[in-house]
């Protein structure tokens, strides 16, 4: 009688390829504690978010995006978030956090020199858009056919799933709602996309 053992190694393998995707999960995590102890503490987080063209207020590029103006605008962000942010993750983590700080770097700033002085902008909508604008864009890396079909086929997925939504939230937004956010956020993601496909081909990929 022959039997066969799975090489040890496969299980960590797997495990690996799971834990790429700790990172969103963590990341919006974190933003549902924010959300729970701005509930509960008096005052309000929001006040840490990005004032436009307040200088004091420039740790909102990093805060902004953790906080939101309450529970249904951390609801309506956190599935889409949690969908483009795994499919960003799938590239690994270090290309997880390095797209999300490109998307909140550059869709802040323009937020912040964008807006009308003053204007308070959180909320993580900035992140989603900037992902949807990674994994669009990234389809044009210089990687092998098999690697461009995959992601063309999980681009149109995407656009097909969010693109309506995505190009309403910059060009058909209502009042309170930063289309300068999803926009810059957009650049960011795109900006990223083009980075990585830079560095690809310099190591000769």
């Amino acid at each position: 009688m022959s039997t066969s053992v799975a090489p040890a190694h496969s299980g960590n393998e797997r495990s690996g390829k799971l834990a790429r995707f700790a990172s969103p999960v963590a990341l919006l995590a974190l933003m549902w504690a924010v959300q729970f102890l701005d509930a509960i503490l008096p005052g309000s987080f929001t006040g840490f978010g990005l004032r436009s063209w307040d200088f004091a207020s420039l740790p909102g590029l990093v805060l902004g995006p953790l906080l939101h103006s309450g529970w249904p605008h951390l609801i309506s962000n956190s599935l889409p978030f949690l969908i483009l942010g795994c499919l960003v993750a799938v590239e690994g983590a270090t290309r997880f956090w390095l797209v999300t700080a490109m998307v909140a770097i550059v869709g802040g700033a323009g937020t912040w020199l964008v807006n009308a002085p003053g204007t308070l902008t959180v909320g993580a909508s900035g992140l989603v858009f900037g992902y949807f604008a990674y994994i669009v864009v990234r389809v044009f890396s210089p990687r092998p056919i098999a690697h461009r079909i995959a992601h063309a086929l999980i681009a149109l997925i995407v656009i097909a799933l969010y693109g309506g939504s995505m190009l309403a939230g910059i060009v058909g937004v209502g009042a309170g709602i930063s289309w300068q956010a999803h926009l810059f956020g957009a650049v960011g993601g795109v900006m990223s996309a083009l980075m990585g496909a830079k560095r690809r081909t310099g190591r000769g990929a």
